[in-house]
């Protein structure tokens, strides 16, 4: 029997390329204000995080006035429903390694630091919907990622230890939250780096480490 039962998957840059997608739309919703972030920005401080927080820690950096969090919000969810509608679509990769991993009686999850909406549109236009058994949003948990609330969360629903779960992580704070579950860590650098041989080599080597330690 298989040690690692479970898979948790990331979605922005490592099911799908999204991170671009994000960073136009807030930027687009923050450029009506007067304010905006750097690509550098983006992916050294912001990347990850939920769009609340990325609001409030603007609001401590560059003055964003509080009052405008709820409509920049809003604005955003649109422009990125908007970024996902025009270039989000089946990637074969993608498809291959969600449909095999499956196939060989691991159990799927994604954990995202996006909005429910988002986090549905993207996997149902990435074709590869029917193979989860549930997706986490940042709206089903009290505390997004960095904390790790959301992976010890859907560990507990599949039924698993930690240690028989991989979860698979591209950004800085969600590895901070994947490792603090205590759940084997597949660290990415990104959307390209994600396919079927990459995650069925750290498993394998994750499972001939117990067996080494059990034996």
């Amino acid at each position: 029997m298989a040690i690692i039962k479970a898979v948790l998957f990331d979605l922005d840059g490592v099911l799908v390329d999204a991170t671009e997608w994000h960073y136009e739309a807030f930027n687009r919703a923050l450029g009506l204000f007067g304010f905006t972030i750097t690509r550098y920005e983006h992916l050294a401080i912001y990347n990850g995080l939920p769009t609340r927080k990325k609001l409030a820690m603007l609001t401590v950096e560059k003055g964003l006035p509080e009052g405008l969090h709820s409509l920049i919000s809003r604005l955003k969810q649109i422009y990125t429903i908007e970024e996902i509608g025009a270039k989000c679509h089946p990637i074969f990769d993608k498809e291959y390694m969600i449909a095999r991993l499956r196939q060989e009686g691991c159990r799927l999850a994604v954990c995202s630091n996006s909005v429910r909406e988002t986090v549905e549109a993207m996997v149902r236009r990435s074709g590869i919907y029917d193979h989860f058994e549930f997706l986490l949003s940042n709206e089903d948990v009290t505390r997004a990622k960095p904390d790790p609330e959301m992976y010890v969360k859907a560990i507990a629903r599949l039924g698993c230890d930690p240690d028989q779960a991989v979860i698979v992580e591209d950004a800085p704070h969600g590895i901070e939250a994947a490792k603090k579950s205590g759940a084997h860590v597949c660290e990415v650098s990104g959307w390209l780096d994600v396919d079927y041989t990459r995650i069925r080599n750290f498993i394998d080597k994750v499972e001939r480490r117990q067996v080494a330690v059990n034996q």
